[in-house]
């Protein structure tokens, strides 16, 4: 029991420190933007400043794009999940709980729409047990899962090919290639990074290693 509570209280600990210590760096990032860029400049030789200057530039540009991208996409995922569960009939606070857990979950490629979708008919059977006949309780889940379906039909076709197209400059071929990599090792919080970190290299590549055809082949867009 002692080594138990130990346990505990350390793990409690480390991450109270990890807390305070993301929101004291972040405060001070905020608080100066040009802080990171003075301390990034300050060790790099002085015939690569221009070109470490353009890639934090460049690396800034497109990043808030991405995530402004991402968050339109996953309101646009809530909005239109509420509006759907509302239309078959649950309530405004279930339909809205359902909808913001579907935006959310929207946000891990391939596998997150499949956990929105699962968690959405669980709640939505839980909310509905007085549906007692299997003859109606049926076919309101499979409108349920319609719902879910319409959504990320409309989020693959229209939203992100927008974002990703806008936002990251690369062709849809490339972000799949990404998110496979990504998801092949780090698994699905390798896959939730892989496009800001495909940015960050697509930039790095652009500035340092331009002289390569490849590379200028994938950067051109930028």
């Amino acid at each position: 029991m002692a080594d138990f509570f130990s346990s505990v209280a350390g793990t409690v600990g480390n991450v109270a420190v990890a807390i305070f210590s993301i929101i004291f760096i972040t405060f001070f990032f905020l608080k100066d933007e040009s802080l990171f860029g003075k301390g990034l400049l300050s060790i790099v030789p002085d015939h690569l400043t221009d070109e470490i200057t353009r890639f934090m530039a460049s690396t800034k540009r497109l990043l808030i794009r991405y995530f402004g991208g991402l968050v339109l996409e996953v309101s646009g995922v809530i909005l239109l999940s509420f509006i759907g569960f509302l239309i078959v009939g649950i309530s405004f606070n279930d339909s809205l709980l359902m909808g913001f857990l579907a935006g959310i979950f929207n946000i891990i490629p391939y596998i997150g729409p499949i956990i929105g979708s699962a968690l959405a008919l669980m709640i939505g059977f839980v909310t509905h047990m007085h549906l007692s006949s299997p003859s109606e309780m049926l076919p309101f889940l499979i409108w349920v899962l319609v719902v879910c379906i319409i959504v990320q039909w409309i989020d693959n076709w229209i939203f992100q090919p927008l974002i990703y197209s806008s936002s990251v400059s690369a062709h849809p071929l490339e972000i799949f290639i990404v998110f496979l990599m990504a998801g092949s090792l780090g698994g699905i919080l390798g896959m939730i990074a892989a496009v800001p970190a495909y940015i960050v290299i697509r930039v790095f590549a652009k500035e340092f290693f331009n002289n390569f055809k490849f590379v200028r082949s994938l950067t051109k867009n930028i």
